[in-house]
């Protein structure tokens, strides 16, 4: 056979490979949507169920200070406004035992937030009414300030889970060169100004910073096990030793193409619920998947 000719004969079947990978990827990721989100909240950044098992939401920065209570269909059932709050860059939620929720408001892209600010609200379950307040939290990091070298760029942040009284903050890496690392910090539970304390530390991948960003985590309702979502992957944790999340077991579960996966929570201790932003009409969807059914692989 001619050389052009298997030139082309290669190209059209590395095509046609590519073109079923890509098909499968978003097999992967669209077999487990479960509802699109209310337009509302098409910059979803942090989801989280009450102790009723309803799910709640909150849009990202510039929106109104107000969480959303979610139908199963995707509309808005309820809205709660946060009168002693401001969003400034909202980025997740947790909550603690006893079913307080837990915002952050500490998206810093352009580090020019010297202190960062978590709300600390009731049980939404004992909200009747439209408004409630908030415990308000801050915190700064000592090693991420404003003149802060780009090797050690961990200032941003857009993922924490409350644990054993304490809150656990996880950077968004902006290190150049990236060096896929998503630094563990620790601050206390309650109304007070905090300094962030350095714990531990995860390499997710270096390929692309927006590929390896950790945007959103949830423990499971046994405290036995830790997501870290980014836009294409879990980070499975299980197995750690005191409060180091990262000291036990790791795994990396595939969740198929690319989009913006902004927050993640467990319905139950095996059933994980993940939302993405929407994009170009792309996204703004919740899916489900069950840790039981899904591939993970071992990388610690």
């Amino acid at each position: 056979m001619p050389r052009l000719k298997k030139l082309a004969l290669f190209s059209l079947v590395a095509t046609a490979i590519f073109s079923v990978w890509v098909i499968e990827q978003v097999w992967m990721l669209y077999s487990t949507k479960f509802v699109t989100i209310d337009a509302h909240l098409k910059e979803i950044s942090g989801i989280e169920f009450d102790k009723n098992q309803r799910l709640w939401a909150i849009n990202d920065g510039g929106d109104l200070a107000q969480l959303h209570q979610i139908n199963k269909d995707g509309s808005i059932a309820r809205s709660i406004h946060i009168s002693n709050a401001k969003n400034l860059d909202w980025e997740d939620m947790t909550q603690d035992d006893f079913g307080h929720f837990f915002i952050g408001d500490f998206g810093n892209n352009s580090n020019n937030r010297d202190w960062l600010t978590i709300y600390k609200i009731e049980n939404p379950i004992d909200i009747k009414t439209t408004t409630t307040t908030a415990e308000i939290i801050k915190f700064t990091n000592p090693e991420a300030t404003r003149s802060t070298t780009v090797e050690h760029q961990h200032y941003d942040l857009e993922a924490f889970v409350y644990y054993q009284n304490s809150l656990y903050l996880f950077s968004k890496n902006r290190s150049k060169p990236f060096d896929g690392k998503t630094r563990l910090y620790r601050i206390g539970d309650h109304a007070a100004n905090f300094q962030a304390q350095y714990v531990s530390e995860f390499t997710t991948c270096t390929s692309m910073k927006h590929l390896c960003w950790i945007t959103s985590a949830a423990l499971s309702p046994d405290r036995s096990k830790l997501i870290l979502l980014d836009s294409q992957r879990l980070w499975l944790f299980e197995n750690w030793q005191g409060d180091d999340f990262f000291s036990g077991n790791a795994y990396q579960i595939n969740l198929g193409i690319v989009t913006q996966k902004e927050a993640v929570t467990f319905y139950d201790d095996n059933t994980i619920i993940f939302t993405d932003e929407e994009f170009k009409g792309i996204g703004r969807n919740a899916y489900v998947l069950k840790l039981d059914d899904v591939k993970k692989k071992r990388v610690k």
